[in-house]
């Protein structure tokens, strides 16, 4: 059983087959999916998956290439939309350096708000970092004391730096990019994190996992990932399934 932490199945990519996806992953082994938020349309799709789906639920949080679009309205609508039943996290939220979509002193502003507003409603955080490691973690620390818990969002950085990350109590999650010929850093990562601390994703439809790279990801593919992490660490993919399972429903707050 795989618990794929984080998905976009309200992406455009899947309009054509969405349903009939879903409805197969149960059979494929994936227990629970996490959709995640990217602005405030694809929250409210997220809520409306998980509404429809039992086995998927929901975060709601304005991704950091969408930070230049958001209104301080939008705050007190994603406190809204966080009271729908089956909403688990805020995020995902954070930092983009690598695109630049929107402003980088903008995008540090909404991070901080959103840290705020998910510590005020007592849910963990879901985090986007990418080419930005020196000021996510600068934001988080600075805001340490509202934190409940969160993690980090497709992991990039370095092995010390997961470090940092676990010392403010975020468990740190792995995708596709460990699974890819190239890697050098996400099998750093995979070999140095307790597995206690780690979670398993696809981020899909992005980063589909070696060998099928390329390709439109789904989360039936998470078990790739997990036998990666599993070869790595020299264990049995069934028990990097069952633990990293564990390990996001405890986070999400969700009864296995």
């Amino acid at each position: 059983m795989f618990f794929d932490s984080h998905a976009h199945l309200d992406d455009k990519r899947f309009d054509e087959d969405r349903h009939e996806l879903i409805k197969g992953l149960p059979g494929m082994g994936i227990s629970y999916v996490l959709n995640a938020g990217a602005d405030m349309e694809s929250s409210r799709k997220s809520i409306k998956l998980a509404e429809t789906y039992s086995f998927i639920y929901a975060s709601v949080g304005v991704h950091p290439h969408d930070a230049a679009n958001m209104k301080d309205s939008d705050l007190k609508a994603l406190a809204e939309l966080s009271r729908a039943e089956k909403v688990v996290a805020i995020g995902e939220i954070g930092l983009d350096y690598h695109y630049d979509f929107s402003p980088r002193d903008v995008q540090r502003e909404r991070f901080a708000q959103q840290l705020v507003l998910a510590g005020d409603l007592g849910l963990p955080v879901i985090i986007h970092d990418r080419e930005a490691h020196g000021d996510t973690l600068d934001i988080l620390r600075a805001h340490r004391t509202v934190l409940k818990g969160g993690v980090m969002h497709c992991y990039s950085g370095s092995r010390e730096m997961a470090g940092d990350f676990l010392d403010l109590g975020l468990k740190i999650a792995l995708g596709g990019a460990v699974t890819f010929k190239n890697a050098a850093r996400p099998v750093e990562v995979a070999k140095y994190v307790p597995l206690e601390e780690l979670l398993i994703e696809t981020d899909c439809p992005y980063m589909t996992p070696h060998p099928f790279r390329g390709s439109r990801n789904d989360p039936g593919l998470v078990r790739l990932v997990a036998e990666r992490i599993a070869e790595i660490r020299g264990l049995d993919a069934a028990e990097v399934a069952r633990v990293t399972l564990e390990n996001a429903c405890a986070l999400f707050g969700i009864s296995l």
